[in-house]
């Protein structure tokens, strides 16, 4: 299936635009079932309306194709190789990358071949939680290190942060992690992240950035996340200010008995879309 169904349906010459599916779950480590978003956020996407109320635009005549899901039935290691291929031959291409997870460990090969291809990139998380251990259950690529692997390839900025070891806190940045809790009591923390980024930006959105509330359908849930809008008019600032070059949104655990998560997913991807289409018009 591609996303947007019959009403968004283009060649790959034809798009600007990829979307990339990785259904991977196997570094999961609670509720599993990441594999399937993917197909949850492109069997969502068909409804939505594919005219941007808030940016006026159509992103999708700029052309969206999806393409085939990179898989891979080996170690981490492989998925991370074989996402990275993947990427680095769209941007080698001209295309602007979109990925959709699968769980978070599909972020570190996407990361690799951005900051290969760009320079001085920095990546901007949304996530509940930090991702910085060293290791995890016996793998450096488990989902709960992978801003531990980001970082050893861009600069990084957390948003969203209310979950972390003990074991993190001392190898965390506090100039480059802001709390939800804090940033709940003072928005004006969201220009203080944006500042802290490069010109060149990844942005990768683990969905349990949003309060469960909105979100429930995550492997980790986290109560006390920030709610849609403050999100989305966060990131659409850091669109419009930087070079906002790639991005990913991951970590959705569809349930067969709620479907707005998966319908939420697949507006936040055509929502940043529009925001990118938007700035090329300005």
């Amino acid at each position: 299936m591609n996303f947007g169904g019959d009403e968004v349906k283009y060649s790959y010459d034809d798009s600007a635009f990829v979307i990339v599916p990785v259904p991977y779950d196997q570094t999961s480590t609670w509720i599993k079932g990441s594999e399937k978003g993917p197909e949850a956020i492109l069997e969502a996407s068909v409804n939505l309306e594919f005219y941007d109320i808030e940016t006026s635009t159509q992103a999708h005549l700029k052309g969206i194709f999806t393409a085939g899901p990179v898989v891979s039935s080996g170690t981490p290691e492989s998925l991370v190789n074989a996402v990275y291929d993947r990427i680095m031959t769209l941007l080698k291409e001209g295309k602007y990358p979109v990925i959709i997870g699968g769980n978070h460990t599909v972020t570190v090969g996407s990361v690799s071949a951005f900051a290969d291809y760009y320079d001085k990139l920095s990546v901007l998380q949304l996530d509940a939680h930090a991702d910085l251990r060293e290791e995890y259950e016996g793998s450096r690529y488990n989902h709960a290190c992978v801003m531990a692997r980001v970082r050893e390839k861009a600069d990084i900025v957390q948003v969203g942060i209310r979950s972390m070891s003990a074991g993190e806190v001392p190898v965390a940045d506090r100039e480059r992690l802001f709390f939800a809790h804090n940033l709940y009591n003072d928005k004006s923390l969201y220009r203080k992240a944006l500042e802290r980024l490069t010109e060149n930006v990844y942005i990768t959105i683990d969905l349990d950035v949003f309060d469960p509330s909105l979100i429930p359908s995550t492997g980790t849930p986290e109560p006390g996340g920030p709610d849609y809008f403050e999100l989305m008019h966060f990131l659409a600032e850091v669109i419009r200010e930087k070079n906002v070059v790639g991005f990913d949104v991951v970590e959705l655990c569809p349930s067969p008995d709620n479907k707005v998560p998966d319908f939420v997913a697949a507006k936040i991807i055509y929502q940043l879309l529009s925001y990118v289409v938007a700035k090329t018009l300005t």
